[in-house]
């Protein structure tokens, strides 16, 4: 099997227009990079021992993916939190890696991130519920319909109305119709 040359394979070769994020990989110091709060993603401690064992072996295979806020001269983690944490609490691999991490970086608005979080996260992790109808709140309060959000994560409308019901907030249904709740006849003995 012939091994790839670096450069040989570069962006310009992949097609005209487009060069995903994955073709632009930064090595980043780990004290640059932070956790997101919208994270509904959890490793379970056998697969995050599973994860440090692959890193030990393999080294880093996946970039993680994040957003550059140019304020706080800091990456907030999109996708990766589990890869970032197994450099954070296992020292040999910090050590191993330079205490840096390799990074792609998307540019896109909070609720874009947010999604971006969730699709990435949704086929291969256990998801906090509490935290899913967090997020579904605050993508409604952003002012985002039950369509875009459903496309955006990967939500059928059921699992959106279930999440929505589970945060007892009214504002959620704000531009929802509902049939006219049941009265009872006053002429009934």
């Amino acid at each position: 099997m012939e091994r790839l040359i670096p450069g040989k394979y570069s962006p310009a070769h992949m097609g005209p227009a487009y060069v995903s994020p994955a073709y632009c990989v930064f090595r980043v110091p780990v004290g640059k990079i932070r956790a997101n709060a919208y994270n509904p993603n959890a490793v379970p401690p056998p697969e995050m021992q599973l994860l440090v064992r692959s890193i030990l072996e393999d080294g880093y295979t996946m970039p993680l993916v994040c957003y550059y806020l140019a304020g706080e001269d800091c990456f907030e983690i999109v996708d990766g939190f589990h890869r970032y944490m197994a450099m954070v609490l296992t020292p040999e691999i910090a050590q191993r890696e330079g205490n840096c991490l390799p990074v792609t970086v998307i540019d896109k608005p909070l609720t874009s991130r947010m999604a971006s979080t969730i699709r990435h996260n949704r086929a291969r992790g256990v998801h906090s519920i509490d935290l899913m109808t967090t997020i579904v709140a605050q993508l409604v309060e952003a002012g985002l319909g039950d369509d875009w959000i459903m496309k955006n994560i990967g939500m059928d409308r059921d699992e959106l109305l279930r999440l929505k019901q589970l945060s007892g907030l009214a504002a959620l249904f704000k531009d929802r119709e509902f049939s006219p709740a049941w009265e009872s006849d006053s002429e009934a003995p």
